[in-house]
């Protein structure tokens, strides 16, 4: 009975191993981490989650998506970032993810009135046993 317990012990440890995040779970921890890089002025953490060819609003891609945050990081005192609820819709290995983030800047630059509400829509897709955003559109309603 006692040479039971490791096995099982080593069979539970290989079942937590092999357990996979939910794929709408793993896509928000995606979008929470660009929110800590955004609140950290980290262009390069924040497009990490980006697709190779990301396309954005006005058909902004991830190089110029990078250098634009670099830019508005560098005026920017403290940004703060708090996002609502994230709709999200996988579809085999592709998924749509839709929240509202609610900005501020301190120093007035990067947003004109210092706070906004951003509407997103972002397309995502499974790359091996991750999920990366391919692309993505926003709006915004300043406060």
């Amino acid at each position: 009975m006692k040479q039971a317990r490791p096995i099982a012990f080593l069979m539970a440890l290989c079942m937590a191993a092999c357990a996979r995040t939910p794929d709408g779970q793993a896509i928000r921890e995606s979008i929470e981490k660009g929110v800590a890089a955004a609140q950290a002025h980290d262009a390069s953490a924040l497009t990490d989650v980006l697709a190779d060819d990301f396309i954005g609003n006005n058909e902004l891609d991830k190089a110029g998506l990078k250098s634009q945050l670099r830019g508005q990081f560098v005026v920017a005192k403290a940004i703060g970032v708090r996002i609502g609820p994230v709709d999200v819709e996988v579809r085999g290995d592709r998924a749509t993810a839709r929240f509202e983030a609610f900005v501020t800047d301190t120093s007035g630059r990067w947003i004109p009135d210092r706070a906004a509400t951003l509407h997103f829509e972002t397309g995502w897709r499974r790359d091996g046993k991750s999920w990366l955003c391919n692309n993505a559109n926003w709006s915004g309603d300043s406060r």
